[in-house]
């Protein structure tokens, strides 16, 4: 054992350390502190290598900084934010808050200073008509829609349109019922329009058509008459209502007024059998006669078409110096003047109770109305200075 050779461990078997290398192993380095900085340095980029050493140790002259004008930081015009926030406007549309000043502006217009109660108004009349919530007569008649709209729109054309004058409106009684006789002309039934129109706007009263059958076979035209509190011309339902205080309007007439030729404008037709009479004379109400100058003008009926009218169920078919040939155009009445003059009232309670069954006395008291509302017109047209002035 004394003569044993020592050999060091992890040197297999020669003298030195690691692989036998004169060298540190790659770990032994590793292990060193400046191997470590070494590999520190070695991750980070290398210097920038200067030109030559003269260059780095000669001194340099302190020179002072070339004044340079400040930065422009503004954004330009499309990344500028808005400076208030009244300025931001939604992309592609108009601000809310213009509309709303656009919608009062135009309501303010139309309706004057007091159009947020007339709008509060008409949204309490949808939601009446939405819910159901509104009065009608026996007859159809529907007071709401007929003031509210079927007046608003036939009043600008009776006082712009016709310029209508009317006379004599104390003779209509402020209430009970009567029955208003008129002559009829004008080729469309206008004057009966207009006639109610003024009724309504002079005395506050509604007038009660009496209309002919061929309204009510009409599909739109029978509703809006309806509506309008026009009802079928038969004696029953003309005493109902002047019984029941209602003011009845009447054109005996008829087709044949409406329809007559220019030629013979404002001459009377034939007034039937007097059953208005005899529905006065039984309900003893006032008979009160209406002439209307203006409306044979409006429409100058100078042809007619018998047989096509007959193949169309029709009374006539007019043919006017603007219509068919001008098409829809032909249909805007001309601005004649008008001029309504309600007469002195026919009273009937004087009669016995029978007298409506007399027939001569019938035909007396209706050829009185008729010869009345004659003589009216004739005194009119002397009076009227031009048909459209």
């Amino acid at each position: 054992m004394g003569d044993a050779e020592i050999i060091p461990i992890g040197t297999r078997g020669r003298p030195g350390r690691g692989q036998g290398s004169g060298k540190p192993s790659a770990a032994s380095r590793s292990l060193a502190p400046a191997a470590r900085k070494a590999a520190v340095r070695k991750e980070r980029p290398a210097p920038r290598p200067e030109a030559d050493d003269a260059a780095v140790t000669e001194p340099v002259e302190a020179t002072e900084p070339e004044p340079r004008e400040p930065a422009d930081t503004t954004p330009p015009a499309k990344e500028r934010a808005p400076a208030y926030a009244d300025e931001q406007v939604p992309a592609g549309g108009i601000p809310a808050g213009d509309w709303l000043v656009a919608f009062q502006h135009a309501a303010r217009e139309l309706f004057g200073d007091q159009w947020e109660p007339q709008l509060a108004r008409f949204l309490a009349f949808l939601r009446r008509r939405v819910t159901g919530d509104y009065v009608v007569d026996e007859y159809g008649f529907d007071q709401e829609v007929t003031e509210r709209f079927f007046m608003a729109a036939l009043r600008p054309i009776a006082q712009k349109w016709f310029r209508i004058e009317v006379r004599g409106v104390e003779n209509i009684p402020a209430e009970g019922g009567a029955l208003v006789v008129s002559n009829h002309s004008g080729t469309i039934p206008v004057d009966g329009l207009m006639t109610m129109v003024m009724v309504h706007d002079l005395t506050g009263r509604f007038l009660r058509p009496l209309g002919a059958d061929l309204v009510f076979r009409m599909p739109v035209v029978s509703t809006l008459a309806r509506k309008g509190g026009t009802t079928l011309a038969c004696n029953e339902d003309a005493e109902r209502m002047l019984r029941g205080g209602e003011l009845v309007g009447v054109w005996p007439e008829g087709f044949k007024g409406i329809g007559k030729p220019y030629a013979e404008r404002y001459k009377l037709q034939r007034f039937g059998r007097g059953g208005f009479v005899s529905a006065a004379l039984r309900t003893q109400v006032p008979i009160i006669p209406l002439s209307v100058v203006g409306a044979e003008e409006i429409y100058p009926l100078v042809a007619n078409l018998p047989s096509l009218a007959r193949i169309l169920g029709l009374p006539y078919i007019p043919i006017t110096p603007l219509f068919p040939w001008l098409g829809p155009l032909g249909l805007v009445p001309l601005p004649s003047k008008w001029l309504l003059e309600f007469g002195e009232p026919i009273r009937t309670d004087e009669f016995d109770a029978g007298a409506a069954e007399d027939p001569m006395l019938v035909f007396n008291v209706t050829d009185e109305v008729r010869e009345t509302i004659q003589s009216t017109l004739y005194s009119l047209l002397m009076q009227r200075q031009s048909v459209f002035r």
